[in-house]
C-alpha cells in the first residue's frame, strides 16, 4: 500500500505532473468464479501440463458436488462447475496459475501493476 501511495505522490510531484489512474480489483470471491474447462485449458497451453498430470488435475477440479445443512435439513446435492477447491493447498495454487498472465496484460498496455493484500 505504501508503494502505491509513493507512486501516486511521485507522479504528482514530477515536472510534468502525471495524472494517476487506479483500477482496483476485488478478488475476494474470485476463487468461486474459476471456470474448470478454461482453467484446465490454460494449464495445458500456458504451463505445459499434459498426460497424467493434466488427468490428475482434471479429476481434482471436476466432478465435485456440494450440499448444505441448515437447521438440521440437507439441501439437494448440486454439481460444482466453477471455482477451485477451497481448504486445500492446491486450490490457491491453481487460482494463482489461472491469473498469472494478468500482470503481463497490464504491462503490455504500458501500465504498472501493484498487488496489495
Amino acid at each position: 500500500m505504501l508503494r502505491v501511495l509513493s507512486d501516486v505522490l511521485n507522479a504528482a510531484d514530477a515536472d510534468d505532473q502525471w495524472v494517476t489512474l487506479m483500477g482496483l480489483l476485488d478478488v475476494t470471491a474470485a476463487f468461486d468464479c474459476v471456470d474448470h474447462s478454461l482453467l484446465l485449458k490454460h494449464l495445458q497451453l500456458n504451463f505445459g501440463f499434459v498426460d497424467k498430470v493434466l488427468c490428475w488435475l482434471t479429476s481434482f477440479v471436476t466432478g465435485r458436488t456440494q450440499q448444505v445443512v441448515y437447521e438440521g435439513k440437507l439441501s439437494p446435492t448440486t454439481r460444482v462447475v466453477f471455482g477451485v477447491p477451497q481448504g486445500s493447498v492446491l486450490g490457491p495454487v491453481l487460482f494463482v496459475l489461472c491469473t498469472a498472465e494478468l500482470s503481463e496484460v497490464v504491462a503490455a498496455h504500458g501500465l504498472t501493476f501493484a498487488s496489495v493484500c
